[in-house]
């Protein structure tokens, strides 16, 4: 085992050096490094130390770390390859401490842990941390208690924002207070929210370090996050906060709000590349994404520079990929969804279901709960839409049920026809083709139906009396600036000379300023505003047609009507869509005419319809059935190119009469790098993909469903290149399937390169470790052995599940001594775990 041993050596000197670390003085800063005490060596001795590293003395060898002053500060235990880096744990906390070191590093090279040991147990850490990130981590006081004790009232935030509110003569006088609270802006913590924070109080008497809010759109998550922001901060259990959110659009948004209610005490800043603003900030604000590109979030932090992460919807912002930024700090970790975990608790997991779209939901959903620490499917804290509603601070929906001849007879039980395009770019179709669907379903006169329909049945803003705001989601864009049309005509005859045209705007990422027009509707001054009124403040343009620029995190409460014009898959878009009407609002706030306000009967929202014209509210609140199977197309051919004789037999050989022959047979090897006519294939795709706008406008603002789909429907199957998805995977030479999202994520550079079958392996078996951490260290090469075979192997797969376990002594890749070797309860676990964890289709060759 010296090559192992020395390898991990190898692998941990570069780990080091790259985080900051010094074997050598350089220039006017010392060495930090001391391989033990009295222990000193030579520069040609660095590749080369190790090789039996573990055979000291003592059994092992410890790294000391030392701070500014030289002063011992970390310690680091390697351990060779095959070993887990934890067996030395206790050997490691017990020199730590005769050193007077609170941190300790465990790595074998592949896996490694940080150990704060004031805080808890070893937690997986990607890259070590850096000199200066752990000096800060260490002003870090890391009390609970403090956290416990701390006293959260209503006016946890109003504090921060004024002080002495309460000695001032406006808020004294009852009948001047709630303009005193208006003009001051001042947020108060509902009773619910109250009730988040001390569920969180809870969870860490408990010992937890990660936390789940799931609260309903519309319910103040941005608030109660800024109440849990200064809750760390105040009692110095966290210095840096670091809030993800995943798409660009809420940035600005959660930055203004974290302003608005901390800026007294903390500095709030947007993340920027190549800024050091974030160093003075106690609250960064940034989009996954943005970390994602070309690694970012592990070249630019250290993984103590974040003592709390939170993770605005959460399963959105780690889904994929994004988790490794997620999981990439340590500290405390909290996430915010909107999505209850029950619309998916009835699916049906068999292996046919994992390519169904909604089982890529499941498993983001229960992922999501997994990350946080809510195994058993209860968040921290919950409080739904009901709650919201029956407590008087929510509204619920009057839904519009409409439905043309034609929809009628498409949600007959054939069910919704239409192609679906999956997370993972794989296209899922039930009957019709995409264009065909369209040609039914959005031909003029069905447009035209829809939008007379919405129109007439619309809500009327209760100051002015025109149509309410607004929203309309749409197919696709091409659908979207179809539907524009056709409102705007409507609106002209509706209401002659009121509109130029400016009634309905589109929305969508294909249009200038889209994004600008979004804040524009919220502020009431998209297209003007005082259409109706000079004195009433409220959008001249009174509904936006979108896709899906409109759905999360968009605040908006003077939403009157939103309209469905399209069927819906997925539970967490219909909540998102839903959840954009149900807050409540005071039209009044936009009058500034006291003569007219005593006449407004409804000054307050009390409603909001929703026009439904597929049924999606029937198929969701009372039909939804998550056990459903979607026929999938019949699979081709693993050859592909075989001549179709008619009849299904192979064709004869060819029989060769003539007289010349081979001068010579020459084989040769591909390499992982592909013919060249493969990686010119994928290199004019990825030209193609980097010099379309709408693409990379859409990449940048997380925009992965829309991304998926253009691509699919935009630039596959085209007659001059015919770019297909097996053709990408092909020309990319990986031992594995790639998802479309993967292909686009490199050539975006959001990942640096396509990870192998094996590396993929070795992550998800590390989650499990971390998820699990077992403590039969040695047998975790046999549990690495078994979770591979199960994910890989069909068979193997089929010899578990069925528990046939005599199979196994004929299996060439896992046998009845390899099973052995599995202690028990995981025989039962790791199956259990990769069926409700594990995309088993990235793993197919």
């Amino acid at each position: 085992m010296v090559h192992k041993e020395a390898a991990a050596r190898i692998k941990i000197n570069k780990l080091l050096e790259a985080s900051g670390w010094r074997f050598f003085a350089e220039g006017n800063q010392r060495a930090n490094i001391q391989l033990e005490p009295k222990v000193t060596i030579t520069t040609q001795d660095i590749d080369i130390l190790g090789e039996n590293f573990e055979k000291v003395t003592r059994g092992f060898i410890d790294f000391l770390l030392l701070n500014d002053k030289g002063f011992p500060f970390i310690v680091l235990e390697a351990k060779s390859e095959e070993k887990n880096p934890l067996a030395g744990k206790e050997q490691s906390r017990k020199y730590a401490r005769s050193q007077n070191c609170r941190f300790v590093i465990l790595s074998n090279g592949n896996m490694h842990y940080f150990w704060d040991l004031e805080r808890g147990n070893p937690y997986i850490i990607t890259s070590f941390p850096t000199p200066d990130s752990v000096i800060g981590y260490q002003k870090v006081s890391s009390d609970p208690q403090c956290i416990i004790d701390e006293q959260v009232g209503d006016d946890y935030i109003a504090l921060t924002q004024r002080p002495n509110y309460f000695a001032e003569a406006a808020w004294k006088n009852e009948e001047e207070r709630s303009d005193y609270i208006q003009s001051n802006k001042l947020r108060f913590l509902r009773p619910y929210q109250l009730k988040a924070i001390v569920a969180l109080q809870k969870a860490v008497k408990d010992g937890q370090d990660r936390f789940l809010f799931e609260m309903a759109t519309g319910t103040g998550k941005t608030l109660v996050a800024a109440a849990v922001i200064k809750l760390f901060l105040k009692t110095s259990n966290s210095r840096r906060v670091l809030f993800l959110v995943d798409r660009l659009e809420l940035e600005d948004q959660a930055k203004k709000s974290f302003a608005a209610a901390l800026a007294n005490d903390y500095k709030t800043v947007v993340y920027k590349e190549n800024r050091d603003d974030w160093r003075r900030a106690e609250i960064v604000v940034t989009t996954v994404q943005s970390l994602l590109f070309n690694n970012k979030y592990q070249r630019l932090f250290s993984p103590t520079d974040f003592d709390l992460v939170i993770s605005d919807e959460a399963h959105r912002s780690i889904g994929g990929n994004a988790r490794a930024v997620f999981d990439y700090f340590i500290g405390y970790k909290l996430g915010l969804t909107a999505t209850p975990r029950d619309y998916l608790k009835k699916f049906d997991t068999t292996s046919n279901a994992s390519k169904d779209p909604r089982e890529l939901e499941r498993r983001m959903l229960l992922d999501t709960y997994r990350t946080f620490g809510c195994d058993n499917g209860q968040p921290t804290f919950r409080y739904s839409l009901l709650d919201g509603v029956k407590e008087g601070y929510l509204i619920n929906p009057t839904v519009v049920d409409a439905r043309t001849g034609i929809t009628t007879e498409l949600l007959s039980d054939k069910g919704f026809i239409v192609t679906i395009t999956d997370n993972e770019g794989e296209n899922q179709e039930e009957a019709y083709k995409i264009r065909e669907f369209e040609k039914r379903f959005f031909s003029d006169a069905t447009n035209t139906l829809f939008c007379k329909t919405f129109l007439e049945y619309a809500l009327r803003d209760p100051v002015s009396g025109e149509i309410g705001k607004s929203i309309i989601f749409a197919v696709s864009q091409n659908h979207a600036a179809r539907l524009t049309q056709v409102l705007n005509l409507i609106a002209d005859r509706m209401f002659p000379g009121r509109y130029q045209s400016d009634f309905a705007v589109q929305v969508t990422s294909q249009i200038p300023d889209a994004q600008q027009f979004t804040i524009n509707f919220t502020n009431n001054n998209l297209l003007g505003s005082g259409n109706f009124m000079d004195t009433y403040r409220t959008s001249k343009a009174r509904v936006c047609v979108t896709v899906g620029m409109m759905t999360t995190g968009y605040d908006c409460p003077d939403i009157l009507n939103l309209g469905l014009f399209r069927p819906i898959f997925s539970p967490t878009d219909f909540i998102q869509i839903k959840g954009r009407g149900t807050r409540k609002h005071l039209f009044l706030d936009q009058l500034f005419d006291d003569n007219v306000s005593s006449s407004v009967r409804h000054p307050q929202k009390s409603a909001y319809m929703l026009f439904d014209f597929f049924a999606n509210c029937e198929y969701f609140e009372e039909k939804f059935k998550y056990d459903k199977k979607i026929k999938l197309p019949e699979q081709r051919s693993k050859g592909g190119d075989e001549p179709d004789t008619g009849t299904g037999a192979i064709p004869e050989i060819y029989e060769h009469l003539g007289e010349d022959i081979l001068a010579s047979v020459k084989e040769e090897t591909i390499g992982a790098e592909g013919m060249k006519i493969d990686r010119m294939f994928f290199e004019r795709f990825e030209d193609v993909i980097l010099e379309n706008d709408f693409i990379a406008a859409s990449v940048e603002a997380g925009q992965w469903d829309r991304v998926i789909d253009y691509v699919n429907h935009e630039v596959f199957d085209k007659p001059h290149e015919y770019y297909t998805l097996d053709k990408l995977r092909k020309a990319a030479a990986v031992d594995r399937r790639l998802s479309l999202r993967e292909i686009l994520e490199k050539i975006f550079g959001l990942i640096p390169r396509f990870k192998s079958k094996d590396e993929l392996l070795e992550e998800e078996f590390s989650k499990f470790v971390a998820d699990y951490k077992p403590e039969e260290a040695e047998a975790i090469p046999a549990m690495k052995h078994y979770f591979k075979a199960y994910v890989t192997n069909d068979k193997v797969r089929h010899i578990i599940n069925t528990k046939h376990f005599t199979e196994l002594a004929t299996n060439p890749v896992f046998s009845t001594r390899d099973l052995r070797a599995v202690p028990d309860k995981y025989r039962v676990i790791i199956p259990e775990y990769i069926k409700d964890y594990v995309s088993l289709n990235q793993f197919a060759a």
